[in-house]
């Protein structure tokens, strides 16, 4: 018998083969694909016109097709082409926050999107991939020997409240998000604690002052400015007052969720609790749900209501395993990568998708307070699927080209391929 050990893959084209993304990641990406058609389909009725019963599908389907489109394409793009991209993306995502802020289309109150090329961006998915892509940079050329530098943590904190700036007008919700992925990071790239610390205290700071403001804001709108606001559509107002009425109902009401009249300011969260017990343990099957028709936005911030109308409380938990498998594995990537910007990458990616997705389901069930904030990859949307999309991407392209190992020769390798200022190394690494 031949004991000589195997030749590598034969080089097609004089190319070798690219190594495989990780088929982990892979497995939980196509699996929410397929939620997410069988969902956006079960809870499009009240979308359904002139009888074309497949057209959200169809419209979602496309949006669908687009994202698989980009996530294939990063993922055979080498990490490393990020590093000039990145620079360049911020300042667009910057750009399209500012030009929204100021011009963009009305939605509910806010200045939330603008339209290109027939897709409505929202510059708060954008300004979500522009930080985490911001911070591994400039993460990975900050670390010193015990930590991240001084200057590297203030920048990196100035531009998350940068963004949040932006997003501010909108609501809450956005900005809590930013500083939750910076934190998240932050712990990652092994900021020490007392510069970690002062972020937090930096964040609150800041943060007071804005909600003082808007609050002052609020009072010198009449209830007649904000009705003729809403009325027409086509002025912006404070909504300081909805989201602290929003914040009080949910910390101090003490009127059991049963007992309360349905009414404009609540039927949303009333009939998404509504779909949410219909559902069960088991649910009711797609197609079967009773709410889906009631529920405004069910398709969209509401969609993980249906979901557990349809499949029930264990359907619910399936979904939420998914994401937290995406970022266990991203984790367990981020602890075998040799360099830090690989890692801060992957696991800034996963933790924008999960903490995105605990905040719907939170938001849905009660847990936090009524806001707007789709379900990566099952909401409709257009900047949600492409944003989300740009993140499997990237995740699937460090699994596949960083180096994962402690062959000498694969981490020089690796070393030489990266400018010399972000080719430190991974703070978090696991010693194999």
């Amino acid at each position: 018998m031949n004991n000589q050990p195997l030749a590598p893959p034969a080089a097609e084209n004089g190319r070798l083969p690219l190594p495989k993304a990780d088929k982990y990641i892979w497995a939980i990406y196509i699996a929410i694909l397929v939620i997410s058609v069988i969902e956006l389909y079960s809870a499009s009725s009240r979308e359904i016109m002139g009888g074309n019963v497949f057209a959200p599908l169809l419209r979602h389907g496309k949006m669908l097709l687009l994202g698989v489109g980009i996530t294939v394409g990063l993922s055979r793009l080498k990490y490393k082409w990020l590093i000039p991209l990145t620079p360049l993306f911020v300042s667009v995502a910057v750009l399209l926050g500012v030009y929204v802020l100021f011009k963009g289309d009305i939605i509910n109150g806010a200045r939330r999107s603008t339209t290109i090329l027939g897709i409505a961006l929202q510059p708060a998915e954008i300004l979500k991939l522009a930080v985490v892509l911001f911070i591994a940079l400039v993460m990975s050329r900050s670390q010193e020997r015990r930590g991240v530098t001084t200057s590297g943590v203030a920048i990196c904190a100035a531009f998350v409240l940068l963004c949040g700036g932006l997003l501010f007008s909108q609501g809450m919700t956005n900005t809590l998000l930013l500083m939750g992925i910076s934190f998240a990071m932050m712990l990652i790239g092994g900021v020490q604690i007392k510069k970690f610390a002062a972020v937090l205290v930096i964040y609150g700071m800041v943060g007071g002052a804005g909600l003082w403001y808007k609050k002052h804001d609020a009072r010198t709108q009449t209830a007649e400015d904000v009705a003729a606001s809403i009325e027409s559509g086509t002025e912006t107002y404070n909504r300081t007052n909805m989201q602290q009425s929003r914040i009080a109902t949910w910390w101090g009401d003490s009127i059991p969720k049963y007992d309360k009249p349905i009414t404009s300011a609540n039927r949303q969260e009333m009939y998404s609790y509504m779909a949410q017990a219909n559902g069960g343990v088991i649910g009711q099957l797609p197609g079967n749900s009773r709410e889906t028709a009631r529920l405004p936005l069910a398709f969209s911030d509401y969609i993980f209501a249906i979901v557990v109308e349809d499949w029930g409380f264990l359907g619910g938990m399936i979904l939420l395993a998914l994401y937290l498998m995406l970022l266990a594995r991203a984790g367990a990537i981020a602890s075998r990568c040799s360099r830090a910007f690989p890692a801060l990458l992957v696991m800034g990616m996963a933790v924008m998708i999960v903490l995105q997705a605990l905040f719907h389901m939170a938001i849905v069930t009660g847990v936090f307070p009524v806001s707007g904030q789709p379900l990566p990859l099952i909401s409709k949307g257009g900047s949600s699927i492409i944003a989300t999309s740009i993140a499997f991407g990237i995740m699937l392209s460090v699994s596949r080209f960083a180096v994962q190992s402690d062959k000498r020769k694969d981490v020089n390798a690796e070393i030489l391929e990266l400018p010399a200022e972000v080719a430190a190394d991974n703070p978090g690494k696991l010693k194999m």
